[in-house]
């Protein structure tokens, strides 16, 4: 086993939850990622759909068991001493499949080890184990830190009540299918058409603002001068198209709370008939036009859906499904961009 000391750390995460071309939803889930080498930990994993034990919307007290079983504070869950470090974003049950570590002191050090992919009570290493990734060895002072000061600052609970967005517009019509689909995937929305007579404590509970196309540039600075005013530090989404899905990716992309370097996806652009796609670790990546026609119908069509490596990509798309006012959709497991293609 190497002597070789890796850095541990955390960082806020999320799996971005959204309205998908075929009609389903997938649930938003805010959790805590595991930074190793100042690299999240879950992108060594390629295009694995999970999420940490340290999810916003678990109770406190799981959230809290859940950080002292990785401080050795309590037994391993399964039998080796394995631990889930990442598992089912819908269920979190091990049977739709987890991924497991041995965690061990050696003196005062951590160490994660023997990686593998599980479904059962135990784990088959050298069928389904992550060969080549860790052992990683954590400086004890460091890793107990780096989670204590989860249970400090109450973990990610302290900021669930800002999964809530405001929408204004005028279309009454789609903004209640908004509100409908942000909630059906975890998301809280209101509507309303301006922020007049709402108390400085309510404008604070939520993280972000979404304006629809008919909202003029004064209402809209009578908005922000409200949140403003009540110290509320909320992302602005200035509303493309009133289409659903389109509108929940954009809200998606504004609340992402992870830094841009720390994200799979970091750049699309669409023009010239292809679309411009950057990603930092091999990811799948699905690309979906959104086109309305001039009687204002709903077009959908998915252009791409493949596995990318890390850099730059430039996508052909079908000149048909983006003519007129046309928008693309770019998404990974994390993290979701939104561009109008140019004209």
């Amino acid at each position: 086993m190497s002597a070789a000391y890796a850095t541990f750390g955390l960082a806020p995460a999320m799996r971005a939850g959204g309205v998908l071309a075929d009609g389903a939803y997938q649930v938003h889930r805010d959790f805590v990622d595991f930074i190793v080498d100042g690299r999240p930990l879950l992108f060594r994993l390629s295009d694995l759909d999970a999420v940490s034990p340290l999810a916003a919307d678990v109770p406190p007290a799981i959230f809290t068991a859940q950080v002292r079983a990785l401080l050795l504070e309590a037994d391993a869950p399964l039998p080796g001493g394995r631990y889930v470090v990442y598992g089912c974003p819908e269920c979190a049950d091990l049977g739709c499949g987890a991924v497991t570590a041995v965690i061990q002191r050696d003196g005062d050090d951590y160490i994660w080890r023997d990686f593998a992919w599980q479904t059962e009570e135990r784990a088959d290493l050298e069928l389904n184990g992550y060969h080549g990734m860790g052992p990683f060895r954590f400086r004890g002072e460091e890793y107990r830190a780096a989670l204590r000061s989860l249970l400090d600052t109450a973990g990610p609970h302290s900021g669930a009540a800002r999964r809530r967005v405001l929408l204004i517009g005028a279309r009454v019509a789609v903004l209640a299918k908004l509100a409908a689909a942000l909630r059906t995937i975890g998301i809280g929305a209101d509507i309303a058409h301006d922020t007049d007579h709402v108390p400085p404590e309510e404008l604070r509970a939520y993280g972000a603002v979404a304006f629809g196309r008919a909202v003029g540039p004064r209402e809209r600075a009578a908005v922000r001068a409200a949140f403003e005013r009540a110290g509320a530090d909320v992302a602005y989404v200035d509303g493309l198209a009133p289409i659903v899905p389109l509108l929940v990716a954009q809200i998606e992309h504004a609340l992402d709370p992870s830094p841009v370097e720390r994200r799979r996806l970091t750049r699309l652009v669409a023009a010239d008939g292809e679309a411009g796609v950057e990603v930092t670790s091999p990811c799948r990546v699905v690309l979906t036009a959104y086109r309305l026609d001039r009687l204002y119908r709903t077009h959908t069509r998915e252009l791409f859906d493949g596995v990318l490596e890390p850099g730059r990509h430039r996508i052909p798309l079908d000149a048909r499904a983006v003519r007129g006012e046309a928008y693309v959709v770019a998404r990974t497991t994390g993290s979701v961009l939104v561009e109008p293609m140019a004209r």
